[in-house]
């Protein structure tokens, strides 16, 4: 029998901000690292929506707060941001040398997915939030995470990937990852959970031809947004997601 584990949080600051409030935290369970993130709470009389948002490689949680956040807060839905491993404010330019290392790449990963599904369960155990409409948004490197998760937790009921695809092929590197986590078979398990991908015609870091792929591989229902960009998406794709997000859970679109 698997024993619940109580989640702790600290906050470390929090303010009023258009349409709700906006807390700077950090949440773990027993001993374990803390992770730290940005809470957006909707102003709300009834638990509300949520979704967790995954940032790409090399970022930080605030590069999807601010933009994906604040549209979801706008339209009545909760956001959890966090800074996965190595990222943000868990920087450390000496553990960095494990991700040029697979065991240590590897270790890595679990970490990552780890703290992104305890980030759902903390989502989902607040009071403010309706735990049966929880989302999970992930960019670049976080929507392998966020689709590799969501196959596997039914808690997930939609999942938006932006500037993310399948692996890509005819490398060595790929082998090695899709034994790891093949995203064609995690997107796959979704399984009438909604999907939405938004990705840029001229990405060169997840190219058009990944994304496909992606697509293709997925059930429906599913939808794709291209917009003629790269790997940055323009701030059109952040309301998109936050508009398609609302619209699947009811909340003002």
């Amino acid at each position: 029998m698997r024993t619940k584990r109580r989640i702790v949080q600290h906050v470390e600051r929090e303010r009023t901000v258009r349409g709700g409030r906006e807390l700077h935290l950090t949440y773990r369970v027993a001993d374990d690292h803390p992770v730290p993130a940005i809470l957006l709470l909707p102003d709300a009389s009834t638990p509300v929506p949520g979704a967790v948002l995954v940032h790409g490689y090399s970022s930080r949680k605030e590069h999807v707060a601010e933009p994906v956040g604040r549209a979801l807060l706008a339209r009545g839905v909760a956001s959890l941001s966090l800074d996965l491993p190595l990222h943000g404010t868990r920087a450390d330019p000496v553990q960095k040398q494990s991700m040029f290392d697979p065991v240590g790449m590897v270790k890595l990963w679990r970490q990552a997915l780890a703290d992104v599904r305890l980030g759902l369960r903390f989502l989902g155990a607040r009071p403010e939030v309706d735990a049966e409409r929880l989302a999970l948004l992930g960019y670049s490197m976080g929507s392998f995470l966020s689709v590799v998760i969501a196959a596997d937790d039914p808690a997930v009921r939609a999942v938006i990937v932006a500037a993310g695809g399948d692996l890509p092929e005819g490398t060595s590197f790929s082998g090695v990852a899709r034994m790891v986590a093949d995203p064609i078979r995690a997107v796959r398990r979704l399984e009438g959970r909604p999907l939405l991908m938004i990705h840029g015609k001229r990405d060169r870091t997840v190219t058009a031809a990944q994304a496909r792929r992606l697509f293709e591989a997925a059930r429906e229902p599913k939808e794709i947004l291209w917009y003629d960009a790269g790997h940055y998406l323009p701030a059109e794709g952040s309301e998109a997601a936050a508009r398609w997000l609302a619209e699947r859970f009811g909340e003002r679109a």
